[in-house]
């Protein structure tokens, strides 16, 4: 059985499809936060975000670094 070769020509599109999604779930759960009285649910939609800023940052870094791979041929 032959491993298929390393594609990672979509990479860079797959990681921005992921930052967009993430920062749209941030959006909605402040939306949520603002609309709840509920002090247990917007503790845990704050931690959630919190989550998600750092998830953000990571994916950040990650698509400048594939972006410059892939500006130089995946080398």
């Amino acid at each position: 059985m032959k491993n298929k070769p390393d594609d990672r020509t979509d990479n860079v599109d797959r990681i921005q499809y992921n930052i967009d999604k993430t920062i749209q779930n941030c959006q909605l759960a402040d939306e949520m936060i603002e609309e709840t009285d509920d002090k247990k649910m917007k503790q845990t939609l704050e931690e959630k975000n919190n989550r998600r800023e750092s998830a953000l940052k990571n994916m950040k870094e990650e698509i400048k670094e594939e972006a410059i791979d892939k500006e130089n041929g995946y080398r």
